[in-house]
């Protein structure tokens, strides 16, 4: 691939929250080397400065934008940032999100409140003014980050899968509801990535990408017309596969696997 080449990308203004580190941190990396403008947020500030300072020579430039997606007002103050600059993004990425993996023995309310509270809640609070400001404009793209992890309950995953499952089914029913309106929407899910967060799975993964891997996977399915970005693609087809199975044969099987690999 040449430079020419390299640089080309349709957004020139993207949105990307849960930048500062894995797949968020890939993706700032790809969109900034093809020239794009990329506001990239996170709570971690050093984070940021850090991706900021490791992209200083991109064609593109890297604008750190340190946001907690729990409170609405920081959200609002940042729109407010963009109708000040005249400038909004054309694309979002909406890819914040944390694990905390908990067996059902240390399974609390106050755990998964805290983990549905950036996955879901925050992610929601993102989407929502987003979503209004594209549909008043009847244009506009917005991907969000959900996994194959939505498809179906797995061990030591309660609140991850079910925060998962959710946005996979938001998107669904928000991607009816936009037909016509000039709006894309697209949810993602990735299997298993080499990141801060799946560092803390203590089982064998499989079919483990590495982030900058994810991030291109993501580039083209942005590209493309699918609603669902989905890969890699032999682990999702098995994944999809266990989504057909009766529950007794799926709970069955998921048991003796996890057994295995702990």
């Amino acid at each position: 691939m040449n430079v020419k080449q390299k640089m080309q990308t349709p957004w020139h203004c993207i949105w990307i929250t849960g930048a500062g580190r894995g797949i968020g941190a890939a993706l700032a990396h790809l969109f900034c080397e093809r020239g794009a403008t990329v506001y990239g947020s996170a709570r971690n500030l050093d984070e940021l400065n850090q991706l900021q300072s490791s992209l200083a020579s991109a064609p593109g430039k890297f604008i750190p934008v340190p946001l907690d997606i729990r409170r609405p007002a920081e959200i609002a103050a940042l729109f407010e940032r963009w109708d000040r600059e005249q400038r909004f993004p054309e694309l979002v990425v909406l890819n914040a999100g944390t694990h905390d993996p908990a067996s059902a023995e240390a399974f609390s309310a106050q755990r998964c409140r805290r983990l549905l509270d950036i996955n879901l809640q925050g992610t929601i609070n993102c989407l929502d003014p987003v979503l209004h400001r594209y549909l008043a404009d009847r244009r506009g793209h917005i991907a969000v980050m959900a996994s194959v992890a939505g498809y179906r309950g797995l061990p030591t995953a309660a609140a991850y899968c079910a925060s998962k499952a959710a946005l996979i089914s938001l998107c669904e029913s928000l991607y009816m509801d936009l037909h016509g309106t000039g709006v894309r929407l697209q949810v993602i899910n990735p299997g298993f990535v080499r990141t801060p967060l799946t560092d803390k799975n203590t089982f064998q993964m499989p079919a483990l990408m590495e982030a900058d891997d994810a991030a291109m996977a993501i580039y083209r399915g942005l590209l493309s017309s699918r609603f669902e970005i989905a890969f890699p693609r032999r682990f999702v087809f098995w994944m999809k596969l266990l989504r057909l199975l009766p529950n007794r044969l799926y709970l069955s099987l998921m048991r003796r696997a996890t057994q295995k690999s702990l």
